[in-house]
């Protein structure tokens, strides 16, 4: 975030190399160092000193036929065995399936990394057309309905700076996104739920909520969302919202019993 760099216990090195790391996104099979630099904005002949580093210690692969890399098996390693001590997903995807089977769309939880939501656990409808989106995927923070109930749910300082980098990365969509932000505020303080109707993705409609874990501290969202048409705005703001809040509380509860 912004305020880095009076931080003198920050170490830039160890956040570009994560930062590397970041930028394999669901899809991604092979990134070059161009690619990862444009990603980044950090200069090749760093990227080339921290992929050599990454590769040597086995979180990125080197594959020499397209001088490409992928993720290594040391990631992996420490992505599933994050997930494995996740027990809120134990938890919630029982309660997750019975919104998703209800609905016919899709249900996810997912936790804030930088400006995204990251997917930590998803349940789908039986209808034919859900969000093709999976454990792992990343969706913006600001314009998502996940994104904003997480923010509204967090204290001032926290979403200020969060919102802070928002703008520096996007300047030219700042007004439209605060915009959107600031009506999502609004919603979660007198519903309990944030939308995101066609702000992400034209043809993506969504409804979400925010869990707060035991430790009082780590925020969560809960979302509910799909195409445009399953979902009008309607339906979201009388039916899906108001369930998506009773679940995040359900879940809240569960989780203070073990």
């Amino acid at each position: 975030m912004s305020d880095v760099a009076q931080d003198r216990r920050f170490v830039t090195a160890l956040a570009r190399g994560l930062d590397i790391l970041r930028c394999f996104r669901a899809g991604d099979s092979m990134l070059g160092n161009q690619e990862i630099a444009a990603r980044t904005g950090l200069p090749k002949p760093t990227i080339s000193r921290l992929t050599h580093t990454l590769t040597r210690l086995g979180y990125l692969v080197h594959l020499e036929r397209h001088n490409k890399y992928r993720l290594g098996t040391a990631v992996l390693s420490l992505g599933y065995t994050a997930l494995a001590c996740m027990d809120m997903r134990e938890v919630a995807r029982p309660l997750m399936q019975d919104l998703a089977d209800y609905s016919d769309v899709a249900v996810a939880l997912g936790s804030f990394d930088q400006t995204s939501m990251i997917y930590i656990e998803i349940c789908r409808g039986k209808g034919a057309l859900t969000i093709r989106l999976d454990v792992g995927s990343r969706i913006p923070v600001a314009t998502t309905a996940m994104g904003r109930a997480y923010l509204a749910a967090i204290p001032d300082h926290r979403r200020a700076a969060i919102l802070d980098e928002v703008r520096r990365r996007h300047p030219e969509d700042w007004p439209r996104v605060r915009a959107g932000v600031d009506q999502a505020l609004d919603d979660y303080a007198r519903h309990g739920f944030t939308l995101s109707v066609s702000e992400w993705q034209t043809d993506v409609h969504a409804a979400a909520a925010a869990v707060r874990l035991p430790d009082g501290d780590t925020v969560l969202g809960l979302n509910c969302g799909g195409a445009a048409f399953l979902l009008p705005r309607d339906r979201l703001q009388d039916d899906l919202g108001p369930r998506l809040v009773h679940l995040a509380r359900k879940i809240e509860t569960a989780l203070g019993r073990r």
